[in-house]
């Protein structure tokens, strides 16, 4: 097998689903991405911020952060069930980038975010859109809950609601927080595993806010969804920041 040096995730979902913040934490910095184009061409920054401003992504665009070069980004922007161009330039790039044969082209996961800040709406029809016609073959596609510690404030609003006085809501609100993300998490998973391209794997993400916070549950979660025992071992030695988790690989096999 030809070496591949970098290991290429595409981060998928709706806008302020925290997908930038994301990536911070895996590569632990609090740096922006460096934006290359398809070829390798490193974009001017003042273009990119424009872009985005307006809240425009390309998809091909390459992100790589300089703190953790060993990984490449790709960000789809949100779509709308409605938006047919949109989600239809994102199957495209799936699609070539899943079967093409540049082995340093392939995408290797991808991570799809729901934000639980919107868990009124978490499976919207363009979540269920995603998930029944685009196939993503060999490529594992990791459902990530993010922004869970929003639980933490609708748990103390529900038993403020039921009575409580603010000091007992405040010292229950951990356990009914714990309910209410399983409580989701089961709701999403029992709507996408009936799709017909179901994810591989589900994972509430915490405490994604602060700096420092460890990713080790992400890229387990990430590497046991993968296919080859290579692309695990290429994304262990690539989480830099996590010796635990290579040593962990390291005695499994």
């Amino acid at each position: 097998m030809v070496n591949i040096e970098r290991f290429r995730v595409l981060v998928m979902g709706r806008a302020n689903a925290g997908k930038t913040t994301i990536l911070q934490r895996v590569c632990n910095t609090v740096d922006k991405p460096e934006i290359f184009d398809g070829n390798g061409k490193k974009i001017d920054n003042a273009v990119v911020q424009g872009t985005l401003g307006r809240g425009y992504h390309n998809i091909e665009h390459e992100l790589v952060f300089q703190s953790n070069p060993g990984y490449i980004f790709h960000d789809s922007s949100g779509f709308e069930a409605g938006s047919t161009q949109q989600f239809d330039g994102m199957k495209k790039f799936v699609i070539s980038h899943a079967a093409t044969n540049s082995l340093e082209k392939h995408i290797h996961a991808i991570w799809y975010c729901i934000p639980m800040t919107d868990y009124e709406r978490t499976v919207t029809a363009a979540e269920q859109k995603f998930f029944n016609e685009c196939d993503t073959g060999h490529v594992p596609v990791v459902v990530l809950l993010t922004k869970v510690d929003f639980f933490y404030l609708v748990a103390i609003e529900e038993l403020l609601d039921e009575g409580l006085e603010m000091e007992e809501a405040k010292r229950r609100a951990t356990e009914r927080e714990s309910q209410l993300l399983k409580k989701w998490q089961v709701h999403i998973k029992c709507i996408l595993d009936q799709c017909r391209f179901a994810p591989k794997a589900y994972l509430p993400l915490q405490k994604m806010d602060e700096e420092g916070t460890d990713c080790a549950a992400l890229i387990q979660c990430t590497a046991s969804a993968l296919n080859e025992e290579s692309l695990e071992r290429l994304l262990i030695s690539t989480q830099q920041s996590s010796i635990a988790l290579c040593i962990e690989f390291a005695m499994r096999r």
